[in-house]
């Protein structure tokens, strides 16, 4: 690599395929309530929330928002639901183990997620691909989630640090499924690259300088190039 110093990735949607578990955990969260979180209207308003962002969001676009104890108590039950639904299976993408370990033996890696932490370390753990990412951030660990560039900025702090070298957010990649992680990605002075996991590419043209199907797709050559641009 001549231009490429480092990957950021977003966890659910590039890394893990559980989107649609996390879905499925806010719904049953939300069974006991007078509220309905469609499968359309969390694809297209709330994906890019963080679990309390969700909550708080569905809650006032629907006229009947949520005081912040049962908030709290909402982000718990689905994280425990959550939990429950992605020990019933693989979670990982094809290609995905093979790709990390490629990178990782070239530059330095990290992670910028809404998902919790500990739910982002479990699926690592289990994976044996902990080890290839110098900083792990997940939601529990910025003031502010994606859209704002607090989670890329973040993880890029950490990541130089565990680097022990400086690194340029002009040189580093970001790759990520939904147009709120773009953005999130490209405040932070990042290079962006999608992935069509999540949603279809003509909904990230516009907010990506790079758009693949996957990251079995995605050679580190082609981040190199985008980088030395």
């Amino acid at each position: 690599m001549t231009a490429l110093q480092a990957i950021i990735l977003d966890f659910d949607g590039v890394v893990a395929n559980s989107e649609r578990l996390h879905m499925r955990a806010f719904q049953e969260a939300l069974a006991p309530t007078s509220l309905v979180l469609t499968d359309e209207a969390y694809y297209e308003r709330y994906l890019g929330f963080d679990d309390a962002g969700v909550f708080k969001a569905l809650g006032q676009n629907l006229g009947a928002p949520f005081d912040a104890a049962t908030v709290q108590a909402l982000v718990t039950d689905k994280a425990h639901r959550y939990e429950a639904l992605a020990a019933a299976g693989e979670l990982l993408f094809p290609g995905v183990p093979a790709f990390i370990r490629r990178a990782a033996a070239l530059v330095p890696l990290a992670i910028a997620s809404g998902a919790h932490t500990r739910e982002i370390e479990d699926v690592l753990a289990q994976s044996g691909l902990r080890q290839c990412f110098l900083a792990v951030v997940g939601a529990d660990q910025t003031a502010n989630s994606k859209p704002a560039p607090d989670p890329y900025l973040e993880a890029f702090a950490r990541m130089q640090a565990a680097a022990g070298r400086p690194l340029s957010a002009r040189h580093t990649v970001a790759i990520e499924d939904s147009r709120w992680g773009l953005d999130s990605a490209r405040a932070a002075g990042l290079r962006t690259v999608a992935v069509t996991n999540t949603y279809p590419a003509a909904a990230l043209i516009a907010h990506a300088e790079l758009v693949v199907a996957n990251l079995g797709t995605l050679d580190l050559a082609t981040l190199d190039r985008l980088c030395a641009a």
